[in-house]
C-alpha cells in the first residue's frame, strides 16, 4: 500500500507499483491517506483503473464528503479506519438511540452505516465477541432515516493526526477557534 507520507514522490512510487502489478508481483494497488491532489497525481502515473482503493480515516464524525465523491467518481474504492473514532461514536446519544431500537450494539450500527456506503471498513478489537459481534454488521440494513441521522453527525473531526502517517490536512475547528481568538492556526499533520 503507497503512503502519502512517502519521502518517494509518488510518480516514482506508483510507477514502480504498476510495474510490480504488470510483472504479476501485486494484483491490486492500494494507497492510503491519499487527498484528492494525491490521488490526481497518481492517476496521472497509473491510470484510475490501477488503483483498488485509498485507505482513509472516516467515521459518523469525518465523512469527508469530497474526497469520497472524488474518489467514486475515479472507480477507487473507499477503505475506511478510525470507523469507530477510537470508540467516541459508539457513545454517541444517537447512534445508541438506533442499537437500543434495532437491537444491536452501537459498533454494529456504525459499521453497518458504512458498510451501507460502499466503504470497506477495518474495525479493529482484541477481544474475540467484538470481533464476531463485529462481523454481523455485515448482514444488519439500517433505515434510510437511520442512515440519515448517522450522516448529520458529521463534524469533520479527525482522529488521527500523526506526524509523518499523513499529508496535511487543516484542521477547521483550529482555524474556527484562530478566526475567533485571534490566534495563530494550527495547521496539523
Amino acid at each position: 500500500m503507497a503512503s502519502a507520507s512517502s519521502p518517494v514522490a509518488v510518480e516514482e512510487y506508483m510507477t514502480a507499483l504498476l510495474e510490480a502489478k504488470t510483472l504479476g508481483l501485486t494484483k491490486k494497488i492500494g494507497v492510503s491517506n491519499f487527498t484528492i491532489d494525491l490521488l490526481k497525481r497518481a492517476i496521472a502515473v497509473v491510470g484510475a483503473e490501477n488503483i483498488e482503493t485509498n485507505q482513509i480515516e472516516l467515521s459518523p464524525y469525518l465523512q469527508n464528503r469530497r474526497l469520497v465523491n472524488f474518489m467514486d467518481q475515479q472507480g477507487i474504492n473507499v477503505t475506511s479506519y478510525m470507523t469507530l473514532a477510537y470508540g467516541k461514536a459508539l457513545k454517541d446519544p444517537v447512534i445508541q438511540e438506533i442499537a437500543s431500537h434495532n437491537q444491536q450494539t452501537p459498533a454494529q450500527v456504525i459499521l453497518a452505516w458504512a458498510l451501507a456506503k460502499g466503504y470497506a471498513v477495518i474495525p479493529s478489537s482484541t477481544k474475540r465477541e467484538n470481533l464476531a459481534s463485529n462481523l454481523a454488521a455485515q448482514s444488519i440494513t439500517l433505515s434510510d432515516e437511520q442512515l440519515i441521522k448517522i450522516d448529520q453527525l458529521d463534524s469533520n473531526s479527525r482522529e488521527v493526526n500523526p506526524e509523518g502517517l499523513a499529508p496535511i490536512w487543516i484542521n477547521l475547528s483550529n482555524l474556527y477557534k484562530a478566526a475567533n481568538h485571534e490566534k495563530n492556526i494550527d495547521i496539523k499533520r
